[in-house]
């Protein structure tokens, strides 16, 4: 199991402006060459504190790009639903430049009501949207003079440029939270893996869905899984979870807030469900999260044990995102944590 760092902002500017956050951030990115963190990764999300930092993953990963010169780049994922695949293209190409061919594309089809209204898309197109800009990225990623005719977006005889670092193309992963159908299309798909343990279903539960799909589709090699989760390393117990206890549970809050227009039941049938998940979040404690294997509290030896108890009930988990600093945790905080994490946790896990 492999052990990378991901940002997923969650406060307001009145907490920390942006500034404060993007120099704390870039600070602890600095950090993965030295003890071998495996990528850095971060979300697409407009219009709320909960996420409203990271608007552009592509700019926040071409930044820790300069700051690490190991760790692989990951979207966290960039939405299809609000970006031309043209352009999308071009700029994921330019950060497989910048980054020396260390970028993974993380593709994922946006929830928020309030983002496709004002972006003046219909959430009822959500899917076919994801589908359409997901192959039509890998189109034109893969080849040149390119031509597609798609629902929402057509071409003719176009190259993207700058082309890919890597060849054909970067890895690709899809986002999936809570549904066995969005498991079962990732497999099918034949491209890895991000989930999230501790919200909607459960997301180990759903990865033989996730697998049988992609050796039914028959994909070649192994199917990748990345799970993100919480993580605070401390020396005393007591203090790891007090500490732990109101970000956790602050950026639940904050996630709930974002997803208020679930409140009353969901604006799409292709978010069924999504008031259920809502309230679920809504309930979410750090306790609750330590239970679900999506929050790893405490001293490294307590860590240690947790995790290896989280790989076999995964049947195996590839990489784990660690959410290093979530709520607006003092970066002295979070630094310690993360070297302690490093010096103590990480080797019992080298491949």
């Amino acid at each position: 199991m492999r052990f990378g760092m991901q940002f997923f902002p969650d406060i307001r500017e009145d907490v920390k402006s942006p500034v404060q956050y993007y120099e704390e951030v870039m600070h602890l990115v600095g950090l993965c060459d030295e003890y071998g963190y495996s990528h850095v990764r971060t979300v697409e999300h407009y219009f709320h504190h909960w996420g409203g930092y990271s608007s552009n993953p592509i700019v926040f990963l071409t930044a820790a790009s300069q700051h690490t010169k190991k760790a692989r780049l990951i979207t966290g994922a960039v939405l299809p639903a609000f970006n031309s695949p043209l352009k999308l293209a071009s700029d994921l190409g330019m950060l497989d430049a910048f980054s020396d061919g260390r970028l993974d594309v993380g593709f994922a089809r946006a929830f928020l009501p309030q983002e496709f209204r004002h972006f003046e898309v219909d959430i009822d197109e959500s899917v076919e949207r994801f589908e359409e800009g997901i192959s039509q990225v890998q189109l034109l990623m893969e080849q040149e003079n390119v031509t597609s005719e798609g629902r929402f977006h057509s071409f003719k005889d176009v190259t993207t440029l700058p082309r890919p670092t890597q060849q054909p193309r970067p890895n690709f992963y899809i986002a999936a939270v809570g549904t066995p159908a969005s498991f079962e299309r990732a497999g099918k798909m034949g491209h890895w893996l991000m989930a999230i343990p501790g919200v909607g279903s459960d997301p180990i539960a759903l990865l033989d869905t996730y697998r049988a799909a992609w050796a039914k589709a028959g994909h070649a090699g192994k199917p990748k899984i990345m799970m993100a989760v919480f993580m605070l390393c401390h020396e005393d117990h007591d203090e790891a979870m007090r500490i732990a206890k109101p970000r956790v549970e602050g950026h639940f809050a904050a996630i709930a807030d974002a997803m208020m227009e679930y409140r009353d039941g969901s604006p799409s049938d292709a978010y069924k469900n999504y008031d259920k998940m809502r309230e679920k979040i809504s309930a979410q404690t750090l306790e609750s999260q330590i239970e679900a294997g999506a929050a790893y509290i405490g001293t490294p030896s307590e860590i240690i044990e947790q995790l290896h108890a989280f790989d076999a009930a995964c049947g195996g988990c590839d990489e784990l995102s660690l959410q290093v600093n979530p709520f607006g945790m003092d970066v002295e905080v979070a630094e310690a944590s993360v070297r302690l994490f490093g010096e103590k946790v990480m080797p019992h896990f080298k491949e």
